[in-house]
């Protein structure tokens, strides 16, 4: 079975400030992408000041609003304000059989949370985990460490299983956990092999360096040299994977879109 996936931080379906409404273009530009699944961070359920702000804004939800007709959804609340909430979605043109949203909030400043939806693909359930993690390094540490604790706690070893979203990894160290621990390899990895060496750099040198960056480069929008967003596997063989840089991504977010192409293997 072959599998389109994209993630995508949609930074709310607004402009910086938000002055403009991007949520339309976001949709169309989602859609020309025609992937069965979507993983998307900062989508906003509601926001009662944007709605009266922009005369287009969606009646629904923005998670389905995006999904539309074509895809079935699933939405993790995560940050709630008086005018409304957003957090993370998961769109699948396959049906969704469970979904629950895990707390992962690590202070009162930032509330954040891990989606995991089973998706039903062909008589196959595929585990997927939709994250946005934290601006501190300790609580991104902490919070991929959940991550790791809720997947070996509530899927089985032999399911095929997607991790996708916003690490805010800037410095790219947190890969070596999910590899040791859960046996995963990230979309760029070259020929599906990794080595922890790459994640044990010190400074800010490999920052600079495009043939030294371990993962795809991804914010800001307009020119990407921050690994920020990441898509790491379990049972599938990457067949490509691709930065959508350029058109019309640069002028729709902060962040541009990470599309990979799957088939499903068999665990071993």
């Amino acid at each position: 079975m072959k599998l389109r996936i994209a993630t995508y931080n949609i930074h709310k379906g607004v402009s910086a400030f938000g002055r403009h409404e991007r949520i339309h273009s976001i949709k169309d530009a989602i859609a020309a992408l025609d992937a069965d699944m979507v993983f998307l961070q900062e989508v906003q359920g509601q926001h009662d000041m944007h709605a009266r702000k922009h005369l287009s804004w969606p009646q629904e939800g923005q998670h389905e609003f995006l999904a539309g007709a074509s895809h079935h959804v699933a939405y993790g609340m995560n940050a709630v304000y008086d005018h409304g909430h957003h957090g993370n979605a998961l769109l699948s043109r396959f049906p969704i059989t469970t979904q629950v949203n895990h707390d992962v909030s690590d202070h009162a400043y930032e509330q954040r949370g891990i989606l995991h939806a089973v998706v039903r693909a062909n008589q196959v359930d595929i585990h997927c985990f939709v994250i946005h993690l934290g601006l501190f390094a300790a609580s991104r540490r902490r919070q991929i460490q959940a991550l790791i604790d809720t997947i070996q706690r509530d899927t089985p070893a032999d399911a095929p299983l997607i991790i996708a979203g916003d690490f805010n990894d800037w410095n790219q160290r947190l890969s070596s956990a999910l590899y040791e621990q859960l046996g995963v390899v990230e979309a760029f990895d070259v020929d599906g092999q990794h080595g922890t060496d790459k994640f044990q750099r010190k400074g800010l040198a490999h920052l600079f360096s495009q043939s030294a960056s371990a993962h795809a480069r991804t914010f800001p929008a307009g020119f990407p040299w921050l690994c920020l967003d990441r898509v790491y596997l379990r049972g599938f063989h990457i067949a490509a994977a691709n930065v959508m840089t350029g058109d019309p991504w640069r002028k729709l977010s902060d962040h541009v879109p990470i599309m990979a192409h799957l088939e499903l293997r068999q665990l071993r």
